[in-house]
């Protein structure tokens, strides 16, 4: 499926978001922004998506706000467009299911702030990465303040940010930021590796999980151990769990179903 900006494809167990603007590099655009919500709403409440992969078409991830429009809107529309980002966004964490971002090329300014926002970054070799606001007298949108210091600690970030020179992918992969390099030619073929691996799990524990570590970067250790102490009840009544223990018990793999 096609939605404007964004082609949207089921493939098994994966969603694969493509952004499609490949003559802008994939900067932002109403659409997009639209596209994506839409098709995360579904994917939240779709049992046979497991795994959600965002990628970029063309020669680049996304260059994130549209340089080419700056300028033109005024401080309401400016709200309102950064409102939808940022609803966006929280639906990406709120969702309780891995999200793969697949980078090449480049990713830039809020580009590279919904690639943190994803649960685990695949990059190409070659790729490059910048918190390109400073040029534009900016700052950061798109929750890139919030991901980042608590990636790398504020001063190397707040460096990143007041410099907005392009970042190596291989030295954000040194830093913990990206999770796995390949070459451009391997990269889709080992993300979609990842993906299915992912998409064999274990998918309510993978859900939650997700949150439990997400919620830990503004809670106490006495809030986690509770609320991991709730979450296990629940999951201990899960069909994924019951397969698990009957798996190990029989010496084979388990099938998971993420139900």
């Amino acid at each position: 499926m096609k939605n404007n900006d964004l082609i949207v494809e089921k493939l098994g167990p994966v969603l694969s978001l493509t952004l499609n603007r490949p003559e802008s590099l994939n900067a932002f655009s109403s659409d997009m922004i639209l596209g994506l919500k839409d098709a995360l709403h579904e994917a939240k409440n779709d049992l046979d998506v497991q795994v959600i992969v965002l990628s970029g078409s063309g020669r680049a991830f996304s260059a994130g706000g549209d340089v080419k429009t700056m300028g033109q809107a005024d401080g309401n529309q400016t709200y309102e467009h950064i409102g939808k980002l940022n609803e966006l966004i929280l639906l990406m964490k709120d969702i309780e299911k891995p999200i793969i971002a697949s980078v090449h090329g480049f990713a830039a300014g809020a580009g590279f702030n919904l690639a943190l926002a994803c649960d685990i970054i695949v990059a190409a070799e070659d790729s490059k990465f910048a918190l390109s606001f400073s040029k534009v007298g900016l700052v950061s949108d798109g929750g890139g303040s919030y991901f980042l210091p608590k990636l790398i600690g504020p001063h190397l970030a707040k460096q990143f940010f007041f410099s907005a020179e392009p970042i190596p992918a291989k030295r954000l992969y040194q830093l913990g930021v990206i999770n796995a390099l390949f070459s451009l030619e391997r990269l889709q073929e080992e993300t979609t590796k990842i993906a299915l691996n992912l998409a064999q799990g274990p998918g309510k524990a993978f859900g939650k999980q997700k949150k439990l570590i997400d919620h830990s970067f503004n809670a106490t250790l006495e809030e986690i151990l509770e609320e991991e102490r709730l979450t296990q009840v629940l999951m201990i009544q899960t069909e994924d769990h019951k397969e698990g223990v009957a798996a190990f018990k029989e010496k084979r793999n388990p099938v998971y179903k993420g139900r």
